[in-house]
C-alpha cells in the first residue's frame, strides 16, 4: 500500500524517502534509456546524433555546400536542442565522420578525425571542418515533407523533430552501440544492397520466413575487410533471438615466403597486433618466427609482414595460433535492443526489425504523399478561383476599383472561398496577360494527373508497396556497394601449446633402470658412459628433437608422457620420473617411445599376449598416465618393438620363449588396438605359465629377406632367410625348438639393424 503524502506546515510536501528514490532512479533510468543510449528503429539514431545531423542541415552544411568549422556545428547544437558538454557532443560527431567506424559515415570530415590505429587521436573541433554527406540525405530530406512529428526544444524555443524520416534502415545498415541502465545494445552493420534486397522481398512476400531473408542477408558486413568466420548456425540462431556474437578474422596472404597481413578485424589496431606478437618473441614464445615489419602506408593502409624462420614453418598453424592469442581474430557481441516503434525498448529478432521498419516506412511515405496530395489541392482551389477571375477581368477590375471590402463582394459574386478570393486580390495585374489562361488551364491538368496519380497510391496498397520497392532499388543503387566482409568457413583458431611452441633442436633423452632422466644435446651422445648414481645403471636411449614428445611405460603397462624440452640436462644426473607421474606402487620404467604419430609399436607381455598400438594412443598428459596394455597375473612388460612403415607385408613377427621354442607368423595376424591385453603370440602351456617355468623372452620383427640373431648366453645364431623358414608357423601355435645351446634366449634382433637396445 502506497504512503500518502504528508502536508508540512509550511505547505511543503513530504515523501518517504525510499519512495523518492525509487522514483527518482526510475525516471533517471528511462530518460537514459529513451533519450540517450538507445536507438530509435525509425531512423537508427540516438538523440545527440539525430540533432547534430538536423541541426547541419539546417545550417546549409548538404553534401554540395562548402565545408564548416565543426565548432560551429557543435555550438549550434548545444545552443538549440542538445545542452550537455560540447566533448561528448563532438565525440558523437567524430563517430558519424569516421570510416572505419561507421560503415556508411553521415559526416564528410575534413582534417583530421582520427585513425584506425587510435580513432581518439582527432583533433579539436575549432581546427576540423565537416558537412553532411550524401548518404544523410537518406534521412533528412523528407523531413520538411509533413513525414515527421515536432516537438519542443529543451526550452521551448524551438522545435525539432521526433525522429527523421528514413528512406533506408539506417539501424541495420550503421548499427549501433549504448549502454544504458539495466540493458545495452550492440547491433552490427549490414550492408546496404544486402538489407535492400531483403526488404523489398518482405514487401512483395510479406509471409517471408527469417531463411529466406537470411539468403539475402547472410550476416553482418563489417566497415573491415577482415572475414566473418562464425558458422551458419551460430548467424541464423543470432538472427532468430537478436543476440549472440560474430567473429571476424584478418586476412593474409604469402608473398616470398612472408606472410602479409592485409585486412584487420573491425576496431582493431595495427599496433596493437604488433605489440601483441613481439611481446610473445621477446617472451620465446614465437620460436618459428624470424621477423616483423609494418610496411602499412596510404596506398596499402594495412599492410603487416611476418616474416617465418624457414620455409619449413607450417603457416597455417602459426596463423591459427595468432588468431588465438591475439587481436588478429575477435569476436562481437550482437544484442539488437532497440526502441521499437511502440516507444518500448526490447531485443528484436531480423525479421522483426525488418517488418517493423518497413511499417514506419510505409507510414513516413504515406504522410508524405497526402502532405503532398493536400499541397496539389490547396493549388488547384486557387487556380480555380484564378480563372474565374481571369475569365471575368473587367468585372473583377471594377469591383476592386469600386467597392471599399472588395473581397466580400468577390466571393458573393464569383462563388469564391476566402483563400481564393484573398488570393485573386494578392495577384499582380501583370500576371493576368493574354497568355495566362493558357498557363493556368496546363498547371491545372498537371496538378490534376498527379491528385489523381496520388490518390491512386493511397487508395491501393499494392501500388504504395510497389511505389516504396522502387524508391529502396533507387536508393540502393545510389548508395549501395559491395560487402566488405567476405564470409569464410574456417577451422576454429588454436594456440600452439608448449611443445609446439618450443625450440626444436636436436637431443638424447636417457632413462636409467631406478627411473631417472636426463636429456643431452645433439644425437652423438654415448648414453651408456654417463655418468649415474650409485647401484644404478643405463637403460634406454631416445634420439628426438626437442619440440616432441616422449612416452614412457611402466611394468605395469601404463604409458606416461612429457615434453622433450621439459627435462633436465645431462649435464647433472637428471631427476626420478616419480617426481612427474605417479605410477602405481612398486612399478618401474622400462622403455621410452618418441612421439612419432604415424608410428606404431608391438606391444607384448612375457605371458605370450600382444597387439599394435599407434603412438598416439601412448600419449597421456594426467600424472597417473593411462592403461594401455593389460598384463595377466604375473605377467610383466616386454620392451615395445617398432613396426615398420612400410605396413604388415612381408612383416613377420618372432617370439622366443625361455623354453627354447621360436616361432614366427605374420604380423597382419595381430589386431591394432589402442588399449587391452591382446591375442596370444606363442602358445605357452598354461601349467608351465602359471608355475613362471617358461615365458616369452624376446621380441623381434623380421622383414623379408632379412635375418634374424638369437643371443643365448654368450653363444649366438643368425638365422638366415631360409633357416628361418623352419620355424615359421600361426599365430598362437607353440613354435619349434631352437638347437641345443641356443635355448636360454636372452635376446633377439634383425641382423641388418644391429642389437636390439632392449
Amino acid at each position: 500500500m502506497d504512503t500518502p503524502l504528508l502536508a508540512t506546515p509550511e505547505g511543503l510536501e513530504r515523501l518517504p524517502l525510499h519512495r523518492f528514490s525509487e522514483k527518482a532512479y526510475l525516471d533517471y533510468s528511462m530518460y537514459v534509456i529513451l533519450d540517450r543510449a538507445l536507438p530509435r528503429l525509425g531512423d537508427g539514431l540516438k538523440p545527440v546524433q539525430r540533432r547534430i545531423l538536423y541541426a547541419m542541415s539546417e545550417l546549409g552544411l548538404a553534401a554540395t555546400a562548402k565545408f564548416k568549422k565543426s565548432a560551429r556545428t557543435v555550438g549550434d547544437v548545444l545552443g538549440k536542442f542538445h545542452p550537455h558538454g560540447d566533448s561528448a557532443c563532438y565525440e558523437a560527431m567524430v563517430l558519424m565522420a569516421q570510416s572505419f567506424s561507421y560503415r556508411y559515415p553521415l559526416i564528410d570530415g575534413q582534417g583530421n578525425w582520427g585513425s584506425p590505429d587510435d580513432p581518439k587521436s582527432f583533433a579539436a573541433m575549432r581546427y576540423t571542418e565537416a558537412r553532411l554527406t550524401p548518404y544523410a540525405e537518406v534521412l533528412l530530406t523528407e523531413a520538411d515533407q509533413g513525414t515527421v512529428d515536432w516537438q519542443p526544444n529543451f526550452d521551448g524555443t524551438l522545435e525539432e523533430p521526433r525522429l527523421l524520416p528514413a528512406r533506408l534502415p539506417n539501424l541495420l545498415l550503421n548499427g549501433a552501440t549504448g549502454i544504458a541502465v539495466g540493458m545495452a545494445t550492440d547491433i552490427p552493420p549490414h550492408n546496404l544492397r544486402e538489407v535492400v534486397a531483403a526488404c523489398i522481398h518482405l514487401l512483395q512476400h510479406p509471409g517471408a520466413e527469417l531463411a529466406e531473408l537470411m539468403r539475402f542477408i547472410p550476416a553482418p558486413d563489417l566497415p573491415t575487410a577482415g572475414e566473418i568466420v562464425t558458422p551458419a548456425a551460430e548467424l541464423r540462431r543470432l538472427y532468430e533471438t537478436g543476440s549472440g556474437s560474430i567473429r571476424q578474422r584478418a586476412r593474409y596472404e604469402l608473398e616470398q615466403g612472408e606472410i602479409i597481413i592485409t585486412a584487420l578485424p573491425f576496431q582493431v589496431s595495427g599496433n596493437r597486433i604488433m605489440e601483441q606478437i613481439a611481446a610473445q618473441m621477446q617472451a620465446r614464445r614465437l620460436p618459428m618466427i624470424e621477423d616483423l615489419r609494418d610496411e602499412s602506408d596510404h596506398e596499402c593502409p594495412t599492410r603487416l609482414v611476418i616474416v617465418p624462420r624457414s620455409n619449413r614453418v607450417d603457416v597455417a598453424r602459426l596463423m591459427s595460433h595468432l588468431f588465438a592469442t591475439t587481436d588478429l581474430e575477435r569476436s562481437y557481441r550482437v544484442n539488437m535492443n532497440v526502441i521499437a516503434g511502440n516507444g518500448r525498448p526490447r531485443v528484436m529478432n531480423l525479421r522483426e526489425i525488418l517488418s517493423e521498419w518497413l511499417d514506419f516506412r510505409t507510414a513516413t511515405v504515406r504522410r508524405r504523399l497526402q502532405h503532398r496530395l493536400d499541397r496539389v489541392r490547396e493549388r488547384l482551389h486557387l487556380l480555380e478561383g484564378l480563372l474565374i477571375a481571369f475569365l471575368n477581368i473587367d468585372e473583377v477590375i471594377r469591383i476592386i476599383r469600386g467597392e471599399d471590402e472588395p473581397r466580400p463582394v468577390l466571393m458573393a459574386r464569383f462563388g469564391l472561398s476566402e483563400t481564393q478570393a484573398d488570393y485573386v486580390l494578392n495577384t499582380r495585374l501583370r500576371q493576368l496577360a493574354r497568355l495566362e489562361e493558357i498557363r493556368i488551364r496546363q498547371e491545372q491538368a498537371d496538378l490534376g494527373a498527379e491528385r489523381d496519380r496520388l490518390q491512386a497510391i493511397l487508395a491501393e496498397p499494392a501500388r504504395l508497396r510497389q511505389l516504396l520497392s522502387d524508391e529502396l532499388a533507387a536508393d540502393a543503387q545510389k548508395y549501395g556497394d559491395a560487402r566488405r566482409s567476405p564470409l569464410a568457413a574456417r577451422a576454429p583458431a588454436l594456440a600452439l601449446d608448449d611443445t609446439e611452441l618450443a625450440p626444436s633442436e636436436p637431443i638424447t633423452v636417457v632413462l636409467s633402470e631406478k627411473g631417472w632422466v636426463r636429456a643431452a644435446k645433439g644425437h652423438e651422445i654415448d648414453a651408456a658412459g654417463l655418468a649415474y648414481k650409485s647401484g644404478d645403471r643405463f637403460l634406454d636411449a631416445l634420439r628426438l628433437r626437442s619440440s616432441q614428445q616422449v612416452s614412457f611405460l611402466d611394468s605395469t603397462g601404463r604409458s606416461y608422457s612429457l615434453p622433450a624440452h621439459t627435462l633436465p640436462s645431462a649435464r647433472g644426473q637428471g631427476e626420478p620420473l616419480t617426481g612427474r607421474f605417479d605410477p602405481p606402487k612398486g612399478a618401474a620404467f622400462v622403455a621410452m617411445l618418441g612421439d612419432e604419430r604415424a608410428q606404431r609399436w608391438l606391444l607384448a607381455s612375457d605371458a605370450g599376449y600382444g597387439f599394435i598400438c599407434p603412438g598416439e594412443a601412448l600419449l597421456a598428459k594426467p600424472r597417473s598416465g593411462k592403461a594401455v596394455l593389460t598384463l595377466p597375473e604375473g605377467a610383466r612388460v616386454l620392451v615395445p618393438v617398432a613396426v615398420p612403415a612400410t605396413g604388415p607385408d612381408g612383416v613377420r613377427v618372432a617370439v622366443a620363449t625361455t623354453a627354447g621354442y621360436l616361432l614366427l607368423f605374420a604380423l597382419a595376424e595381430l589386431p591394432e588396438l589402442v588399449r587391452g591385453k591382446g591375442n596370444k603370440l606363442i602358445g605357452i602351456p598354461s601349467a608351465r605359465l602359471k608355475a613362471g617355468e617358461e615365458r616369452v623372452a624376446a621380441l623381434a620383427l623380421v622383414a623379408a629377406p632379412g635375418s634374424l640373431v638369437i643371443q643365448a648366453g654368450r653363444r649366438t645364431l643368425t638365422l638366415k632367410p631360409a633357416d628361418l623358414s623352419l620355424y615359421l608357423g600361426e599365430r598362437g601355435r607353440r613354435g619349434t625348438l631352437l638347437p641345443r645351446g641356443l635355448r636360454a634366449v636372452e635376446a633377439m634382433w634383425v641382423a641388418e639393424s644391429g642389437r636390439h637396445p632392449g
